[in-house]
């Protein structure tokens, strides 16, 4: 069969990812999605490629290019059935030290990133109580001399156990001590490789797909009080910041999620025969298939939108949020029809639909579930009560 048009920006960067991806077929990803292990040796080869420090600027050894690449890459990654999971964080993660960090923490740190000597992939935001109400954490960073003393816990921080710094956001003065509930929360860089055993403890959570996720406990640990990225109490904003960025990344990679979901079903359904004639002759299954199609690009395009307005610095939450939610419910679309369309075989992991399935089922909930983009939408566009 004839393939599918590409999208053709950054075409030599497509080429190349599709390149890499090869070297990882599906046989790679189902042994380690059945052993819960990390994918090392692709997240070094990607690594080792440059890729994971397309968003860092030359001047620290990146390659400086727009976030649009970055979603490319990611998307490329998905649409040749890998899972960019494993290490996008590290794209979107050093933003916040890029944007918000001293020149002596961007020299001490970005290089050595963008180089991959150093992992920044851990993000130490959500809590057990909390939730995504990012407010309502409870996690401490008391300061004492030189250094912050950190107790609480964090949970769904995933990579931890396979990164080397961890971003983490931490209430610096009590709640009851601020007059707005933005304020008072910050952020600081925590090497893991020093936390680990003086006050960090790391707990793996096994969850439904091979995510590396887990809960994350401090007990009166010390961080060099240099670690502090920007101002005091000011670090939600920083947070928020990132998240524009975080969004469209991850629509980048439900929309290479989507395209592999339909190809899959497209070429299954062309070559199954059941009573004499192929089942994509029926109406039943080839429907679902092509409006899954059609969903996933015109996701395509609102990721392309709030892409080029971000990269152009310009206020993009508005399409930032609705690419991830139009992007994350296409590929679910697709993934459905998709494994609708192969009956029983999808349901067998020599497939990989299932576990293709599990992964892009994620993108519902996290990093920012679908109910709470409708209701950003509701009330900051559409200008609708507040509903919480």
């Amino acid at each position: 069969m004839e393939p599918l048009d590409r999208d053709d920006d950054f075409p030599e960067i497509r080429e190349g990812v599709r390149a890499l991806c090869a070297r990882f077929p599906g046989s790679y990803w189902r042994e380690l999605d059945r052993e819960r292990r990390y994918p090392e040796d692709f997240v070094r080869a990607l690594t080792e490629a440059g890729y994971l420090a397309c968003l860092i600027p030359e001047d620290f050894g990146g390659s400086g290019l727009p976030i649009a690449a970055a979603a490319a890459i990611l998307e490329e990654i998905h649409g040749s059935g890998g899972n960019g999971a494993a290490c996008h964080a590290q794209m979107y993660i050093m933003g916040t030290i890029l944007r918000h960090g001293s020149e002596a923490q961007k020299r001490r740190w970005l290089p050595d990133i963008a180089a991959g000597r150093l992992r920044l992939q851990a993000f130490g935001v959500t809590e057990p109580t909390s939730g995504t109400d990012t407010l309502g954490l409870a996690t401490t960073a008391v300061r004492s001399g030189g250094s912050y003393v950190i107790n609480g816990q964090k949970v769904w921080t995933s990579r931890a156990e396979y990164s080397d710094l961890m971003l983490l956001l931490a209430r610096t003065t009590p709640k009851d001590q601020v007059k707005k509930k933005g304020e008072g929360l910050s952020v600081l860089v925590v090497d893991l490789r020093e936390a680990l055993g003086t006050g960090l403890t790391i707990r793996p959570i096994r969850a439904m797909l091979n995510h590396a996720t887990t809960e994350v406990f401090f007990d009166d640990l010390e961080v060099p009080a240099e670690n502090l990225v920007g101002t005091e109490g000011r670090g939600f904003r920083y947070i928020l910041d990132g998240m524009n960025a975080e969004r469209v990344l991850i629509a980048g990679e439900c929309i290479g999620d989507a395209r592999w979901f339909v190809e899959k079903a497209r070429t299954y359904a062309s070559e199954r025969i059941v009573f004499g004639r192929p089942i994509g002759q029926n109406q039943g299954v080839q429907f679902p298939i092509a409006r899954a199609y059609a969903q996933s690009e015109a996701a395509a395009l609102m990721v392309r939108r709030a892409a080029a307005l971000f990269d152009g610095g310009r206020p993009c939450g508005k399409e930032a949020n609705m690419a991830k939610l139009l992007a994350a419910e296409a590929s679910w679309a697709a993934a459905e029809a998709c494994l609708q369309t192969h009956g029983g075989y999808g349901f067998a992991e020599e497939y990989d639909v299932e576990r293709k399935f599990r992964e892009t089922r994620l993108y519902q909930v996290a990093p920012v579930s679908t109910n709470l983009i409708l209701a950003y939408l509701a009330e900051h566009v559409l200008g609708l009560p507040r509903s919480y």
